[in-house]
């Protein structure tokens, strides 16, 4: 059976775990501290991020954006990156955009700072940094409104990567409660309908020691 070393509160581990569900690719979580540097796994990904895809014959598949690709290869009759060239493009440019900018100005500011920099022993959190996520959370969720407005799914309409690569960052959020979501209802309404997808349940479980999600995390209706 396929490994996948991930974290259950690192959006693009979550990316990964939706993917995987969407196309009914059964795997096996092994939940990776990345901060101990274990040995092993440096000798799976020298980088010593997650997410890891391990198959059986011992390849291994880094990243999230190489893994989601290796998989929409593998499995591709639940196309997760669909339509013509053009449309395909969109869908990886968004995808690109959560993955990076997203994560560069808001979930890394937060999350990082109010979890994870806890979980891994390195000291305070650096208040500057989460006011700069703060101020650039409203930007991310605009452009969500944005989209969400404007068409069925925010790549298109077909649910597709761009999806799950936003709803992994902005659920590591709303288990924070750092969404406000009451000023974006466009937004709102597609993020209901990402996390009343089967794909999605899982992480509605998710418990992180020492911080338990806001009370509507898991609701379906908010």
């Amino acid at each position: 059976m396929r490994t996948l070393f991930h974290l259950p509160l690192d959006p693009f581990s979550r990316k990964i775990r939706i993917v995987l569900a969407e196309k009914k690719i059964e795997v096996r979580l092994v939940v990776e501290q990345v901060w101990r540097k274990r040995p092993d796994f440096l000798g799976i990904n020298p980088a010593g991020e997650v997410p890891v895809l391990l198959e059986p014959d011992g390849a291994a598949i880094a990243a999230s954006q190489p893994i989601a690709e290796y998989l929409e290869d593998i499995a591709p009759a639940t196309p997760l990156i669909p339509g013509s060239a053009v449309q395909r493009a969109e869908v990886r440019r968004l995808a690109m955009w959560f993955d990076r900018k997203c994560y560069d100005e808001v979930t890394r500011n937060l999350v990082g700072e109010k979890l994870k920099r806890h979980l891994a022993g390195e000291g305070e959190p650096e208040s500057a940094r989460i006011r700069t996520g703060y101020r650039n959370v409203d930007l991310h969720l605009s452009y969500i409104n944005l989209l969400a407005e404007r068409r069925k799914w925010l790549g298109g309409s077909d649910f597709s990567l761009a999806d799950i690569s936003a709803a992994a960052q902005i659920s590591c959020l709303d288990y924070l409660g750092d969404v406000p979501w009451d000023d974006y209802l466009e937004a709102k309404e597609w993020y209901a309908r990402v996390k009343s997808r089967p794909s999605f349940h899982p992480l509605l479980e998710d418990v992180v020691a020492g911080q338990r999600p806001v009370g509507h995390y898991a609701d379906l209706d908010f």
